[in-house]
């Protein structure tokens, strides 16, 4: 094995690319003989030169952490809070939704609730959530519903169901998506309530759903299950109603039935709004 240690007759330069090499510095070693091109035309001192040349690599690294984690966690279709269309939806806070990036929900292991028809960016807004919290260096993972049971249902049947709830409980937040769009498997509401009373006051959920609450014994096959469900899910939870049309339908609203098509968005009254004017709540 050869010694990683950059060979003492070598030049300056070559002994600092070889020791780059060996700490494994890729984006400075790409960078050295630029950096060292404006310090010997006195554009830069020697700290400034050094501190680019860790600045760049940093960066590089926080980039690739960032990439493999969004990877991991299966947030593989990108979306950030700068590319949600507020103004489509009147109807929701977005003060609140920023506060919500602060993750502050994280730490408090609380469950956030994303309500609404169709469309109207539950996905969006809890895949630029998860987003945030990877950027802020904490672990991740999303999956519909539908996924979520499949994978339980699978680990049941072959003898690893711990193993498996197991895993789920590791992210410090895991995102389901999409409850109420398909039916659920018969004892999927079960298998679904040991993943929630296991991650209960431990860590965080967001949840995305089409139907509201009073829906969920119909969902789940059974209400005995919803209402365990709901227990757990609604103690320290923030809920977020979106009453809006669909954005993605925005563009073919004339090819919709009436009462389907999306509604432009109404003007926001002026002045001190009522105090019962918020769409979402907060339950503590």
């Amino acid at each position: 094995m050869s010694s990683l240690l950059p060979d003492p007759g070598a030049s300056l330069l070559d002994r600092i690319k070889t020791s780059m090499v060996g700490l494994k510095m890729p984006r400075a070693l790409e960078m050295v003989d630029s950096c060292v091109g404006r310090l010997d035309h006195g554009e830069i001192t020697a700290l400034e030169a050094i501190e680019q040349l860790l600045l760049e690599e940093l960066t590089f690294r926080e980039n690739r952490r960032i990439k493999t984690a969004l990877m991991m966690g299966r947030l593989g279709t990108i979306k950030t809070l700068a590319g949600y269309d507020f103004s489509f939806q009147p109807s929701l806070d977005k003060a609140r939704i920023m506060a919500l990036a602060e993750l502050n929900f994280i730490d408090r292991c609380e469950v956030v609730h994303l309500l609404g028809p169709p469309g109207t960016g539950k996905s969006h807004l809890a895949i630029a959530l998860g987003v945030e919290a990877v950027k802020a260096g904490k672990s991740v993972y999303f999956l519909p519903l539908a996924d979520l049971i499949g994978s339980l249902a699978k680990a049941e049947r072959e003898g690893t169901l711990r193993e498996r709830i197991r895993f789920y409980c590791r992210p410090a937040l895991l995102i389901v998506d999409e409850i109420g769009y398909l039916p659920v498997v018969p004892g999927g509401g079960n298998l679904f309530f040991q993943l929630v009373n296991a991650r209960y006051e431990k860590s965080s959920m967001i949840l995305t759903s089409n139907r509201g609450f009073a829906e969920w014994g119909e969902i789940f096959g059974s209400p005995v299950v919803a209402t365990a469900l709901l227990d757990r899910l609604l103690h320290h939870a923030i809920v977020v109603q979106i009453a809006g049309s669909s954005y993605r339908l925005r563009r073919h609203a004339d090819l919709l039935p009436e009462p389907v098509r999306p509604r432009a968005p109404e003007p926001k009254p002026r002045g001190r709004p009522p105090k019962n004017g918020d769409a979402s709540q907060h339950i503590n």
